[in-house]
């Protein structure tokens, strides 16, 4: 049996992430409600996210800086047939453009909410919820048991506070899965967690998301403008996310030595695979950013950790 055909079908990797600036990732335009330019929210659960469209923009756009062809991370007018057929970039995200356009090998899917910074009476603490917390990988040992009484990694003898909220002592639990944990970024988190019930964690998560007020500057006086206040909120510095990226590349022909660049070059490293773009994209936001506000110190992302969730043969 070939190669090709003892391949998987889809590749799964689940990607973790740190906020290292607070990230503002807006819904467009303004709104009437308690901040002028909200971020972008789930439907049915009210929390904050980053869309996949988002991740993947900017994973493209920086994946074709480290390439060294930014022709690639837009309309790429100025690439031929040929040209776009030897380009990883255009092979991993696909094209409108040419004889019907081509279609991408990945899928990245929407970032959500893993733990939540909070401040408390017992110190800066990280909210979540069992349910977030399995879907993502994780075993929890004790659920909390209702909306008074949270679950915590750590001893806390007294009624603890979530900003605003107080609830009764929190019982102990445990959490643990086979990847995160066991990274020493995760170590200054794993025994500050706090577990609440859904409906509490939206309470904790949209009291408690950075808000900013700032003015439009006049470009003729440099001073700012009448009447131009406004607000905006973000997922604020220390939240941890995780998304999913599925490769789905059933008839492999990714282009590794038909470019320079690719063979370990100028850029210094080689893809051999559309997830090895799309991961080298994404840890580039860590300096460059996503989402608004960039030039207001907003939007850098760390990717913590990255694994292989399997594939389908």
């Amino acid at each position: 049996m070939s190669e090709a055909q003892t391949a998987p079908i889809y590749e799964q990797r689940r990607f973790v992430f740190l906020t290292l600036d607070p990230i503002h990732v807006g819904t467009g335009g303004f709104r009437l409600g308690r901040v002028d330019m909200p971020v972008v929210r789930e439907p049915g659960t009210n929390l904050p996210k980053i869309p996949g469209t988002t991740l993947a923009g900017a994973a493209r756009s920086y994946a074709a800086m480290q390439y060294g062809k930014l022709e690639a991370a837009g309309q790429h007018k100025k690439l031929n047939e040929e040209g776009k057929r030897g380009c990883p970039i255009v092979y991993t995200f696909g094209t409108t453009r040419g004889s019907g356009g081509q279609a991408g090998r990945v899928s990245i899917f929407d970032a959500r909410l893993l733990l939540f910074p909070v401040r408390s009476m017992a110190g800066p603490v990280w909210a979540s919820t069992a349910e977030l917390l399995e879907e993502a990988g994780f075993s929890v040992s004790h659920r909390p048991p209702g909306d008074e009484q949270p679950a915590a990694t750590f001893v806390w003898d007294r009624k603890i506070n979530l900003s605003w909220l107080l609830f009764e002592k929190p019982a102990l639990t445990t959490i643990s899965d086979g990847n995160l944990t066991v990274q020493p970024s995760f170590a200054a988190v794993k025994d500050r967690i706090v577990v609440t019930t859904p409906r509490m964690f939206e309470q904790v998560v949209n009291s408690n998301l950075e808000v900013r007020t700032s003015v439009s500057i006049d470009p003729e006086t440099g001073a700012a403008e009448d009447k131009a206040l406004f607000t905006y909120e973000a997922i604020p510095r220390g939240a941890w996310l995780w998304c999913d990226v599925i490769e789905d590349d059933y008839n492999p022909d990714f282009p590794v030595t038909r470019d320079k660049h690719n063979g370990g070059g100028p850029m210094g490293t080689t893809w051999r695979r559309p997830l090895d773009v799309v991961s080298s994209g994404l840890r580039l936001i860590e300096y460059m950013g996503v989402g608004g506000m960039g030039t207001r110190g907003f939007g850098r992302l760390r990717v913590v950790h990255d694994w292989t969730q399997g594939g389908v043969a």
